[in-house]
């Protein structure tokens, strides 16, 4: 029992704190890549030393006083390595034998205690050190998770349908290439802050949004994966308050997370928007999100492209059903959203926004317009969404080829389960 309690504490502590402990490991080493390694040893330490002696009474105080000890140990053995570099040149200048020599201590100065008025910039720095600009998309994303979110690799791995070496790989090179590129610890510039905060905020956005609709296997939400992305939103918009488009993020992930309780049924079934339950939807998240976007009017000029698409998620989740729903509103905020972030799939999801708004006819016209666009040419909404379009206009013979074609190109089983009721319901 005391060991089954150790290790779901060093768990816990570690989901929780690990983005500080890393981040003060690495202000007090200046290297990003060996802070890293040394809270990962001093978790290491936690699951034998937990489980045998109990948890501490400060489980983040000992993590970070373990992993500055092994950075002590670090800067030892390398000292006592350059030391004996020196030597060796130095005998060998003079053709002499080598000598053995005594680790030199460090010094006072590199000894900082953890400063916990330190910590926020500490993380904002880790966020934006993990999305820097010379990473991949992938190794932004894997990092962030690791670092920022405190997964495992196997969950990593989980999380985005690779095997747990891709995501090794992915990290270990992303270490490699800020290692290369010299990149300091240290939170951005006012000026290069605003220039990567997209790249920050994009990685967050795209973590929630494979958690909200799964893109492959057998689940249609992927709740843990979700939930780590809202974290990190809530993280940024309460570190970087005044940008509008962290704020506009935050709004958008809590309001389409609030929808998560009514989106599939007790077998893990989708339920469609116009046959959910919305006395399930989290009233809380919703007040949560309505504040977030609130926040991003106010310290904003105009909405961002996630400012707007919080704003459509609000209408939804105001609404009382869909028949009430605003959908004039909704095109609108399509309109400008394609205008500020032009995007096929925004031009779908605006001609749905159409046909709820005007009829099938005319948003057909729309998803017609949008059949060479190669960004859809594999993906399964736009045989769907058409052939959702063609039911509702009664060419049956039609749909039916949309919805057998949509099948074929979707990824996930749940949502082709639905697609293949649809298509059985024709018949």
């Amino acid at each position: 029992m005391a060991e089954h309690t150790g290790r779901e504490a060093v768990a816990a502590v570690w989901r929780i704190e690990s983005a500080r402990i890393v981040g003060a490991l690495a202000r007090y080493t200046g290297d990003f890549s060996l802070a890293e390694d040394l809270a990962q040893e001093a978790m290491a330490e936690a699951l034998v030393t937990w489980p045998r002696d109990g948890v501490p009474n400060n489980p983040a105080g000992w993590l970070l006083t373990v992993g500055r000890r092994r950075a002590i140990d670090a800067f030892r053995r390398r000292s006592a390595l350059d030391d004996r570099y020196t030597a060796l040149a130095h005998n060998l200048g003079e053709g002499g034998a080598v000598s053995g020599s005594e680790p030199a201590e460090p010094t006072a100065a590199g000894d900082v205690l953890w400063d916990p008025d330190q910590i926020d910039d500490d993380i904002l720095a880790l966020m934006f050190i993990s999305c820097h600009p010379t990473l991949s998309r992938d190794a932004r994303v894997a990092l962030t998770l690791r670092v920022v979110g405190g997964l495992t690799s196997d969950e990593i791995a989980k999380a985005c349908l690779v095997p747990t070496a891709t995501v090794q790989a992915r990290i270990t090179r992303a270490k490699k290439t800020l290692a290369a590129a010299k990149v300091r610890f240290e939170v951005p510039s006012a000026q290069e802050r605003a220039a990567r905060l997209p790249s920050v905020l994009n990685v967050v956005y795209l973590i929630f949004t494979e958690g909200s609709s799964a893109s492959s296997g057998t689940e249609l939400i992927r709740s843990e994966l979700a939930s780590e992305a809202q974290r990190l939103a809530r993280v940024l918009a309460r570190l970087v308050p005044n940008e509008p488009e962290a704020q506009g993020l935050l709004a958008l992930l809590e309001l389409t997370a609030a929808r998560f309780p009514a989106r599939t049924g007790p077998d893990g079934y989708p339920v469609l928007l116009a046959q959910q339950d919305r006395r399930r939807w989290d009233h809380a998240a919703i007040r949560r999100g309505r504040a977030a976007l609130d926040s991003a009017s106010r310290v904003g000029r105009g909405l961002g492209a996630y400012g707007l698409q919080a704003a459509i998620a609000e209408c939804h989740a105001v609404a009382t059903s869909v028949e009430q729903t605003a959908w004039d509103r909704i095109v609108l905020l399509y309109e400008a959203l394609g205008r500020l972030a032009p995007s096929p799939v925004v031009d779908l999801n605006r001609a749905v926004a159409v046909s709820m708004a005007q009829g099938p006819a005319a948003a057909l016209l729309f998803v017609d317009e949008l059949s060479t666009a190669p960004a859809l040419s594999g993906s399964h909404l736009l045989p769907s969404v058409r052939g959702e379009l063609l039911i509702q206009l009664g060419r049956t013979a039609e749909a039916r080829a949309e919805l057998a074609r949509a099948i074929t190109l979707c990824g996930n089983d749940r949502e082709r389960a639905v697609l293949s009721d649809k298509l059985a319901a024709l018949d």
